[in-house]
């Protein structure tokens, strides 16, 4: 039986096409939006080399208040002081511009922040009053708890106006409010120290500057990293430096003023972070292929700087899961070694466990899908805690992240729901685009921005692309529209029609513009495939099965002078004529006509269906071994599949399509979909009688096997086939098949995850629904940025990077 067994069937009818979009208009749509896409491309080219931080009037500030060690009565740093001068904001206050009215609290910090470093050096009294008048008006939003509180707000603003007292700054804070806080700030203290972790201790040293007079200098340089900071934190580094005078302190303050020239931001570098951040964007957008180079480039460097063990990669638990998934899924050799500094345990008592950093654990949970070895038991085990944590929805996990937590809930639904190896792109791509926030605030200790994270030029590209991509799937669908009719494919009352749903599993996999040749491939001989599952299954007797297999053994016949039935012509005219339509094309693909190697592939699956056939025919139960070595050819992934392997651009020889690698390539995918079907299908197949490896499993058990454990059972060894599956594709030292076409089995193996997902696969309305997101329905740029800036007034509450 077939994969498109599944599936409700979909049809495609001559209305249907008359609703799609003509030809001509899909060719000036495209010309008329070419020079756009162009430029877009361009700039955001020019991003992969420079990562664009917002400067951080909080940081600037703590930078602003180090004395110069030759004249401790002026600033070490006058150029940050006069920054502050000239960079308050109209409405009094310090910090981002347009700002979210969540944010409020980030822009009290700041300001008083700012404050202080103006008043230490006596300059500036009309701003530090307008800085004074703004907290008055804004100071009851301490009390909101709708607010989006800095990380570390409780205990550093607390400390803040301390410090303000002891310069004699009368701040306009009620008794009651400010007792209130100070109660805060030591509740959280006690309950860091009661909780005797390292992560309390790394979170405490975090925030030095807010806890100056409680802390263990000389301990607390521990943390201190190769570019001489604390956390990469400016405002850390700077309060360490005024108690230590430690020179590689003040080497990273100067490095990171001379990068960013009169301020800091609130945290540096943030360089191999936001590249990957970056790429992880461009693929979930699906634009990913329009800047090979550059992400290579990229790639090649965080490959680098992994060899080398780069600080910035490996104490940073969501920048190094980000970076070895993305570096394995590129076919790079990478260790899933580091994990074990962030197992369940270890991890819980890191900084970003003690703050319960959602995003961490995100992060963590999509790397352990990037399994390819069988004793990789540290990524078995992280995606086992990881996605437990992430399931719970009182879970403290779910409270706390950088963005917004209306996109953290989305993010974190979305990674539950379709794991790496049942995500289909265009899908993805299209929940990515919905999902993505193009005004995008992150926070620590203060609120950033980076174009490099949220930018309405990726956006603005991803929309055309997808919607240029759509027409031309719009006008293939129609193509294959007359083709079915042509070859009189829907006069066959036996057959399901499921061109609507053959199309769709390769457009939502295979969607670029210059792939037709293969889509239109893929589709075709889907739904051959389809006729010809249930023509050896319902719709043939004996003898019309084997003059079919006859007929395909000689080939080259007149169709008409042959005598057999009109069901076997029409089929095996369609297959003919399909065929030699693939040698036709594979010439400007292959430069040869690959006719006999997809003659090969057919008669294989014919061959395979008829030997299923006989068994059920003579009752006969096969071996499991027996069963499995046919069934995998007659699932019908092969003449799907295969031939799409001369259509995506290298070159394959015979010798590599005939190679054991490709053949194992193509076993893995087709026994791996073969246990998922059988598994879901065994209800219903057990009570036709038919042959099934669940079924199998259980008779051959001696009693003792029943069908859950059968089912377990099969469950590990599909997974066992995926993984390896997944080891060989990545796998590039000594691989003769090209990534291109070995990612062609991979594109399958998450259609086939997508449709056993559910017992029954999807339902109709499921089906129509993502049919339609992925070839009619259109993403409006504008409708998009509409939803976002509905998101922006989410009052759910986040924290932290």
């Amino acid at each position: 039986m077939s994969l498109s067994r599944l599936i409700t069937p979909l049809c495609c009818t001559s209305s249907t096409s008359d609703s799609m979009v003509t030809t001509s208009y899909a060719k000036e749509k495209m010309e008329n939006t070419s020079w756009c896409r162009v430029d877009l491309k361009e700039r955001i080219r020019k991003m992969f080399n420079k990562v664009e931080l917002s400067v951080s009037s909080y940081d600037t500030a703590w930078v602003a208040m180090i004395p110069s060690p030759a004249s401790p009565h002026t600033p070490l740093f006058p150029e940050c002081l006069n920054w502050l001068l000239g960079n308050q904001l109209l409405d009094g206050s310090w910090g981002l511009p347009d700002r979210h009215p969540l944010l409020m609290n980030d822009a009290l910090l700041s300001t008083l922040a700012c404050i202080l470093a103006l008043k230490q050096w006596g300059v500036g009294e009309d701003q530090i009053n307008r800085g004074l008048q703004f907290i008055e008006s804004n100071i009851t939003s301490i009390n909101d708890e709708k607010q989006h509180p800095p990380l570390g707000f409780e205990i550093n603003f607390p400390s803040l106006i301390e410090y303000a007292q002891n310069l004699g700054i009368k701040l306009p804070i009620g008794a009651t409010s400010l007792e209130t806080m100070m109660q805060n700030r030591e509740l959280e203290i006690q309950r860091g120290i009661q909780s005797n972790s390292e992560g309390w201790r790394a979170y405490q040293a975090y925030l030095s500057e807010g806890m100056l007079d409680s802390q263990d200098w000389k301990t607390i340089m521990k943390y201190q990293r190769k570019n001489g900071s604390l956390f990469n934190s400016p405002a850390t580094t700077a309060a360490a430096f005024q108690r230590l005078k430690n020179a590689e302190c003040l080497g990273y303050l100067q490095s990171v003023l001379e990068k960013f020239g009169n301020a800091v931001p609130t945290v540096y570098p943030l360089d191999i972070y936001a590249r990957l951040y970056m790429i992880d964007s461009l693929e979930r957008l699906g634009i990913n292929h329009h800047f090979k180079e550059e992400i290579r480039s990229v790639l090649d460097d965080t490959y680098r700087y992994w060899v080398q063990g780069v600080d910035d990669i490996f104490l940073d638990p969501t920048t190094c899961a980000m970076a070895f998934r993305m570096l394995r899924l590129n076919g790079y050799d990478v260790s899933s070694d580091p994990f074990y500094q962030y197992s369940e345990d270890k991890f819980a008592d890191s900084l970003k466990g003690y703050l319960k950093d959602v995003g961490a654990v995100i992060e963590l949970y999509r790397a352990s899908q990037a399994i390819i070895h069988p004793d990789e038991s540290i990524l078995v085990r992280q995606s086992l805690w990881t996605k437990q944590l992430l399931k719970q929805e009182s879970s403290p996990y779910r409270l706390y992240a950088d963005k917004l937590q209306s996109y953290v809930d989305l993010e974190v639904k979305d990674v539950l729901n379709f794991p790496y190896h049942a995500n289909l792109e265009r899908l993805l791509n299209r929940r990515s685009m919905e999902h993505y926030n193009v005004e995008e605030t992150r926070i620590l200790k203060s609120s950033y921005r980076s174009g490099n994270f949220a930018n309405q030029e990726i956006l603005k590209l991803a929309v055309e692309d997808f919607n240029i991509c759509q027409l031309i799937h719009i006008e293939e669908l129609k193509q294959l529209s007359r083709w079915v009719v042509e070859n009189r494919l829907d006069k066959l009352k036996f057959a399901r029609q499921k061109l609507a749903y053959c199309y769709f599993s390769v457009a939502a996999t295979l969607f670029s513009s210059e792939l037709s040749d293969a889509r239109i491939s893929w589709a075709k001989n889907g739904v051959l495939t389809t006729v010809v599952d249930d023509f050896f299954d319902v719709g043939g007797s004996e003898e019309e099965l084997v003059d079919l297999i006859q007929l395909v053994e000689k080939w080259d016949v007149d169709i008409n002078t042959v005598s057999c039935s009109e069901t076997v012509k029409i089929i095996f005219s369609a297959i003919h004529s399909t065929v030699c339509e693939i040698g036709e094309k594979s010439v400007k693909w292959q430069g040869r006509n690959v006719k006999n190697n997809v003659i090969k592939i057919w008669l294989n699956l014919i061959q395979s269906m008829y030997r299923e056939a006989e068994w059920l025919r003579t009752n006969t139960v096969p071996t499991i071994d027996d069963y499995m070595e046919n069934a995998y050819i007659s699932f019908a992934l092969g003449p799907i599949v295969l031939p799409a392997l001369y259509l995506v651009g290298p070159k394959l020889s015979d010798g590599d399509a005939e190679s054991h690698e490709l053949n194992h390539l193509y076993k893995l995918m087709s026994t791996c979909g073969r246990l998922l079907n059988d598994i879901r299908s065994f209800k219903r197949e057990f009570e036709e009688g038919k042959l099934n490896a669940l079924a199998l499993h259980i008779a051959h058990g001696n009693g003792v096997l029943t069908a859950e454990d059968a089912s377990e059972k099969l469950k590990g060894i599909a997974e066992e086939k995926r993984i390896e599956l997944l080891r060989l594709i990545l796998h590039e030292k000594g691989s003769a098949v090209p990534r291109d076409c070995k990612d062609l089995f991979w594109k399958m193996i998450k259609v086939l995850h997508i449709f056993y997902m559910k017992d029954d696969g999807f339902t109709s309305h499921e089906m129509y629904s993502s049919v339609n997101a992925v070839i009619k329905d259109p993403v409006i740029f504008d409708e998009l940025l509409e939803q976002a800036r509905q998101n922006l007034s989410s009052v759910k509450k986040p924290l932290m990077l």
